[in-house]
């Protein structure tokens, strides 16, 4: 049950650098958004604690109390929500062009597959020799190719981690990102959000109970239109005064009001069973959120996103999705039995071990296999003294970091 859960992942990188469409780099920082990627990371792990200490899942033992940490998909729509917005700032800002498919491409591929690649390595043996990541058992030659290659949206096979098939949704929603942006700008935002999102709906319309059973597979298309959501809210950053005035928040807890109240009146398994439309539908708060947020407001909230602790979380949010979850199930299923008992004295203790183990060993992780390619643009410079510091001892690249 791991693959309802997270992202983006920080699948997008930090938001927060830019490319002009001529190419020239430069670091045009919108604050907050670094935070919010890793308090939603931080969430995942969170979920995932919950969702291997208590069987069941959605209707688990888990005490009611601790319902609010079930619904780990919500973090992954709001990874994708984000990773549109960020992608789409620079475009946004230069009449929704960037400087060509080619070089966006590549850049995606440089900031994106080597963590992802160490870290498939990483849960490849801890599943092969500690605790396999699912009940199809452990990780075969299909499953290295398959998720060598990121196509397990595609093609099934026994997944070494359970987190990453978010990274393939990604990876395919790249893809279509410079086809996203040509519509935008010649057809406007409103047949963007129709052309993804109608096809969409009407699938769910169709499906028995008008509410489609998902798969491990195939999401896609079903998620690109919360992609796109965040890909039209990067307009914000480009609006006039008065658009970016308006009160963003209060608009993002509107829209969010709706969802929250179906999800209380019909219950937490209703909402994870109908998660289909429940995506769609709070996508438009999520968006709103980030608007609010891009245009600083309100003041409390994007200076605590801004704080020394949270900026740095979002700084390595990337890798902790990509290597919390084996680390979890370990200590839930290969250590806690030696010292505590089911229920929720396992929790406490995973929320103890594993959770600080899990961001600690994020941080290592990124500083050996992210950091290197968010400040170097060659495998010679991150080759040369690791990729991390010049000769001179002065970090190499700075201000130059890739979304």
């Amino acid at each position: 049950m791991s693959r309802p859960v997270s992202s983006t992942l920080d699948v997008a990188a930090p938001a927060g650098q830019e490319e002009r469409a001529s190419g020239a780099h430069v670091r045009r920082q919108v604050r907050g958004l670094d935070g919010l990627r890793g308090l939603a990371a931080l969430y995942v792990v969170l979920f995932h604690c919950w969702l291997y200490t208590f069987p069941g899942y959605p209707d688990s033992s888990a005490p009611e109390w601790l319902d609010v940490l079930m619904f780990g998909r919500l973090a992954v729509v709001f990874f994708l929500v984000l990773s549109g917005f960020s992608l789409a700032i620079s475009p946004a800002r230069h009449g929704w062009r960037s400087d060509g498919i080619a070089p966006f491409l590549r850049r995606r591929a440089w900031r994106i597959l080597p963590p992802y690649w160490a870290a498939l390595a990483m849960s490849l043996a801890i599943s092969w020799f500690v605790v396999p990541a699912s009940h199809f058992g452990p990780p075969t030659g299909t499953s290295i190719l398959v998720y060598g290659l990121v196509a397990q949206d595609v093609f099934t096979a026994p997944t070494p981690n359970g987190a990453f098939w978010s990274i393939a949704v990604e990876a395919e929603l790249y893809l279509l990102f410079p086809l996203l942006l040509f519509v935008r700008r010649r057809l406007g935002a409103v047949i963007l959000a129709a052309c993804v999102t109608l096809p969409v709906i009407a699938r769910g319309l169709v499906a028995a109970d008008a509410s489609p059973v998902e798969g491990d597979n195939w999401l896609a298309p079903h998620l690109a239109p919360v992609f796109v959501a965040g890909l039209i809210g990067a307009g914000v950053v480009a609006a006039s005064g008065r658009v970016q005035r308006l009160p963003w928040a209060w608009f993002a807890v509107l829209a969010a009001i709706p969802v929250i109240a179906l999800g209380v009146i019909q219950g937490s398994v209703w909402t994870v069973n109908h998660y289909f439309w429940v995506d769609l539908a709070v996508a438009p708060a999520m968006t709103m959120l980030l608007a609010a947020v891009a245009t600083g407001r309100p003041a409390l909230l994007v200076r605590l996103l801004t704080t020394r602790p949270i900026r740095s979380l979002g700084s390595f949010s990337y890798s902790l999705y990509l290597i919390h979850l084996p680390i979890v199930m370990a200590v839930i299923r290969r250590v806690a039995p030696h010292f505590v008992s089911p229920g929720l004295p396992t929790f406490g203790f995973t929320l103890i071990l594993a959770l600080p183990v899990s961001v600690l060993g994020a941080w290592l992780f990124s500083r050996l296999f992210e950091m290197p390619f968010k400040r170097n643009r060659s495998w010679r410079s991150v080759i040369e003294l690791g990729g991390l510091f010049s000769r001179n001892g002065v970090p190499r690249g700075r201000g130059r970091e890739e979304s």
